[in-house]
């Protein structure tokens, strides 16, 4: 099933065609809130993205972002949404903390916009709410005074800190747009952008194929996350064993479970503070049992001659494991921004560094050549030059605050 098709509307209407209103129309959100705007939705459109209908993508995002429940008679703030379009949660949030504004998309003509929602004081509800009917604003058509037509790139910002990259905040009109970009352009939107090589080039396009099955059937982001965890477990006691070649794929197949669960859980608006904790709590914990585990079932194998090295790798993979998360902890305390965006080198060094993916595509090489205890050697070396690395850029972030500098990400200066 994809994860976007549009349907006919029960009124029998032709695929994105939307019905006229010439009252305010009635809405209704996720969860009563006591204050911010009431979210007011316009032009239905019937269509599936991510298993959600479009009208039920924009109850969560605004819900979520501080969107109030609307009353019988509501004469206050409103947001005036159009169904038939994808906002950015991030643009959700400022559309609800930035008033007298109206998001368009710019058209194809010179100062022609494509209008999808806004943001209107009490006085200005109505008249917003017919522009946004109407759907489309020509170059000299009139906005309600004191009212400001902003773009995506004026209304939101280009640097996403959450997931470390620079973007324009997404915003689509879902019937000029094709289903298969749309797909392609809401997935891409929530994927992280200083990550590994594994995550970064690997898994884009097959975590979109099964986070697609999974947003069609109704499976929870913690289900996977669920599932992952068990794949832990296993590939621990394989490792244990010196069962690389089914160990292997085991371990990858979680690193890849562990792609899918956030890009499902923010797809489908699902995200919470317990699966963020859960997630990342699983992510946190399991590779110094891995590399336990590894070093633990190549005993067995290894060549007496390498014994007397094992032991100091193991002491400095796990050490350099732990110093590396202190290192990036302090980092965030010491300057609130992550370690891995600060410079452009430091974004390009978090593809290779030593963390568990890069680490696990040591062991494979090592374990691919029959040479189980070269590979885990391998990564202890690793393990020392990317804590080096490390410990210098935290010095050099030191020295460059003490000389008046602002430590901030270089996408957010760019």
């Amino acid at each position: 099933m994809s994860a976007f098709f549009p349907t006919r509307n029960p009124a029998g209407d032709e695929p994105g065609d939307h019905m006229s209103h010439s009252t305010l129309p009635t809405s209704t959100i996720a969860a009563p809130r006591e204050s911010g705007p009431a979210l007011v939705l316009v032009a239905p459109y019937q269509a599936l993205l991510w298993g959600l209908t479009p009208a039920e993508r924009h109850r969560r995002a605004f819900a979520r972002a501080g969107a109030a429940d609307p009353v019988a008679g509501n004469t206050g703030a409103a947001l005036i949404v159009r169904e038939d379009c994808v906002i950015a949660e991030e643009l959700a949030r400022a559309l609800v903390r930035t008033p007298d504004v109206i998001l368009g998309i710019p058209g194809p003509g010179s100062g022609e916009h494509t209008l999808v929602a806004a943001h209107a004081r009490a006085a200005d509800v109505e008249a917003v709410t017919r522009l946004l009917e109407a759907g489309t604003l020509a170059a000299d058509a009139p906005v309600p005074a004191g009212v400001r037509l902003l773009t995506a790139q004026t209304l939101g910002s280009s640097y996403d800190d959450a997931l470390r990259k620079r973007a324009a905040p997404l915003v689509l009109s879902l019937p000029r747009t094709a289903p298969a970009e749309v797909e392609k352009r809401t997935f891409a939107a929530v994927y992280k952008g200083a990550t590994d090589f594994v995550t970064k080039w690997c898994w884009p396009v097959p975590a979109r194929w099964v986070t697609r099955w999974a947003a069609a059937r109704g499976i929870r982001p913690n289900t996977v996350t669920t599932a992952s965890l068990v794949l832990v477990v296993v590939a621990t006691w394989l490792f244990a064993r010196g069962n690389w070649l089914l160990g292997i794929p085991v371990a990858w197949a979680m690193t890849f479970l562990d792609t899918v669960d956030g890009k499902l859980a923010r797809v489908t608006l699902t995200s919470s503070r317990w699966g963020n904790l859960y997630d990342h709590g699983i992510d946190l914990l399991h590779p110094p049992f891995w590399w336990w585990a590894w070093y633990h079932g190549m005993l067995a194998s290894a060549p007496d001659h390498m014994l007397p090295y094992l032991q100091p790798a193991f002491a400095i993979v796990i050490g350099g494991y732990v110093l590396g998360r202190i290192l990036e902890g302090a980092f965030v305390y010491a300057f609130d921004i992550q370690m891995h965006v600060w410079g452009r080198i430091d974004s390009w060094f978090r593809t290779i560094t030593a963390r568990r993916n890069p680490n696990l595509a040591l062991l494979t090489l090592g374990a691919i050549c029959g040479r189980a205890d070269v590979g885990f050697l391998a990564m202890a070396i690793w393990t020392v030059l990317s804590l080096v690395f490390h410990l210098v850029r935290f010095t050099q972030a030191l020295g460059y605050r003490l000389r008046g500098g602002t430590v901030r990400s270089w996408m957010s200066a760019s």
